[in-house]
C-alpha cells in the first residue's frame, strides 16, 4: 500500500546528506516551509546548497538556516529586502557563495529540470553581468528571429522541501493562492520532495482535475498545524 504520510518532520527530513542542493519553495513569507527548514537545521546537514527566490527574512526560517553557517551557496532571484540582515553579514564577509538568477530564469530553469530539457535560450540577462559564468567567462548566446538571447542550464535538486494546504496518502497535493508559486516546478526538479500539508485527505477526495502536483512526484508528506504568518520587510515596533 503507498502511504507516503511521514509520522514527524524528523523522520521525513532523515537521510539529507551534506552537500545536498536543497530546493526551498516560496516566495517571500508566503508558502515558505519553515517547519521542514527547522526540521534540516535539527538535522544537521551542512555544506549545502539552497535554491529559493529570496535569501531569508529577519532572523527565522531560510535566515536561521543560513545562520548556521551550514549553507555554503544560494541561489536566488531577491537576495536582499528590508529584514535580509542575516544573508547581508554573511555575504559581506565572504562566508557564502551568491548565485543571482533572474525571477522567471530560475522558474524557468527548475522547470526544465524536471521537464527533461537540458538547456534553454532566453532573452533575459543577455548583455549584462547575468550572461557571465561564475568564473567570469561569457555564456553562450545565440542570435534568433532577430533576438539575442543567452544559454541557460536546468537547476537540478537533491532534495525539494515544499509547502502544500493539503494533500493525500499518495502525495497528491494542492495549494493555496500565492502560496503555490515555486513548489510545483521544485518538486518536478528534486531527486526527493518532502511537503507539509495542513489538512491530509483521504483518497479520492481530491478531484483530479484539481490535483496541482502528482503523488509521483512527493516522496513524503508531513501534517503540520495552520499558523498565521506576516509578511516579511517590516520592521518590529
Amino acid at each position: 500500500m503507498i502511504n507516503k504520510i511521514s509520522a514527524s518532520i524528523a523522520e521525513a527530513m532523515s537521510g539529507i546528506q551534506d552537500g545536498a542542493t536543497v530546493l526551498v519553495g516560496g516566495f517571500g513569507t508566503a508558502g515558505i516551509p519553515n517547519e521542514l527548514i527547522d526540521g534540516l537545521i535539527e538535522q544537521g546537514a551542512r555544506d549545502l546548497t539552497v535554491v529559493n527566490n529570496n535569501a531569508g527574512n529577519a532572523d527565522t526560517g531560510l535566515a536561521a538556516l543560513l545562520k548556521t553557517g551550514r549553507v555554503r551557496k544560494i541561489i536566488c532571484s531577491f537576495p536582499r529586502q528590508a529584514d535580509s540582515w542575516v544573508f547581508d553579514e554573511l555575504y559581506r564577509a565572504g562566508k557564502i557563495e551568491l548565485e543571482l538568477v533572474p525571477q522567471g530564469n530560475l522558474a524557468e530553469r527548475l522547470r526544465a529540470a524536471g521537464a527533461g530539457v537540458g538547456a534553454f535560450f532566453t532573452p533575459t540577462g543577455f548583455g549584462t553581468e547575468l550572461a557571465k559564468n561564475a568564473d567570469g567567462t561569457s555564456k553562450e548566446t545565440r542570435h534568433i528571429n532577430g533576438k539575442d538571447y543567452v544559454l541557460e542550464y536546468p537547476i537540478y535538486g537533491d532534495v525539494a522541501l515544499i509547502k502544500a494546504e493539503a494533500g493525500d496518502r499518495w502525495g497528491n497535493l494542492i495549494y493555496r493562492k500565492a502560496a503555490r508559486n515555486f513548489g510545483p516546478v521544485m518538486a518536478t526538479a528534486a531527486k526527493r520532495t518532502i511537503a507539509t500539508v495542513h489538512e491530509i485527505v483521504e483518497l479520492g477526495q481530491i478531484d483530479p482535475e484539481h490535483v496541482v502536483t502528482p503523488g509521483i512526484f512527493v516522496s513524503q508528506i508531513v501534517q503540520i498545524e495552520r499558523v498565521a504568518t506576516q509578511a516579511g520587510g517590516f520592521k518590529q515596533a
